[in-house]
């Protein structure tokens, strides 16, 4: 789960600050938001994996807030109450929180419970399965970021999706018409040249990156991405 992001929406700097550095022990990337309008603007732009969400704040409080998440996205959401009546814990879940913590909470229950509604949410599976890494090489699809020896390449999309497909199915041979169906869509009414030109851009990019793996051609038949027994 190391790499997730976690928002943490408290307008108690001082409990952020703990949060923050319990989760970024844990290996979690970590953001602020110090009240609940902050946390609904920096939704769409930090697309977090998991919120941590106070109930009592101002501008907005929690509930209000996980009413706002709920109408565009199903991002787990943990309560923090510094309240423990039953009423309040049913409202959260009711309203959409995947699990609550009460006030005065141990940060390793906090971390065990958070490691567990990710787990049950799927979403470090999905996060997992976005991103494919190879010797000197990383394919982040949750971002559409193409990294080589470190360094951001600049990709455009389709090119991004290509390589993706090829190194997510490693020593798979795709025939050209397959990658047209499976990367371009069958809406695509190109030809299969479409995929020649693409590979050749990634070749320019990619060749000579790594002896591990490579983009190869299979004469009468298409491309795979062959990786190497280590």
């Amino acid at each position: 789960m190391a790499g997730m992001k976690i928002m943490v929406v408290d307008d108690d700097s001082n409990i952020c600050e703990l949060l923050r550095l319990y989760l970024e022990k844990e290996g979690f990337e970590t953001v602020i938001a110090s009240d609940g309008a902050k946390a609904v603007a920096m939704f769409d732009t930090e697309k977090p994996d998991l919120m941590l969400l106070d109930v009592m704040m101002p501008h907005l409080d929690g509930w209000q807030v996980c009413r706002e998440i709920r109408k565009k996205s199903q991002c787990p959401i943990i309560m923090i109450t510094a309240k423990g009546e039953v009423f309040d814990r049913v409202l959260g879940l009711e309203l959409g929180a995947d699990d609550y913590v009460v006030k005065p909470f141990e940060t390793k229950e906090v971390i065990a419970r958070i490691k567990a509604v990710l787990r049950r949410s799927g979403a470090a599976e999905a996060k997992k399965q976005r991103q494919v890494e190879y010797d000197n090489l990383s394919i982040n699809m949750e971002n559409y970021e193409l990294r080589v020896h470190g360094t951001t390449i600049d990709t455009p999309p389709k090119e991004m999706e290509l390589i993706y497909h090829l190194a997510s199915n490693p020593n798979r041979v795709y025939t050209r018409d397959q990658l047209l169906d499976e990367v371009w869509g069958f809406e695509y009414y190109g030809d299969s040249r479409t995929v020649d030109v693409h590979v050749k851009r990634l070749r320019e990019k990619l060749d000579g990156v790594s002896e591990q793996w490579t983009l190869k051609t299979v004469w009468g038949v298409g491309y795979k991405f062959e990786v190497k027994d280590t």
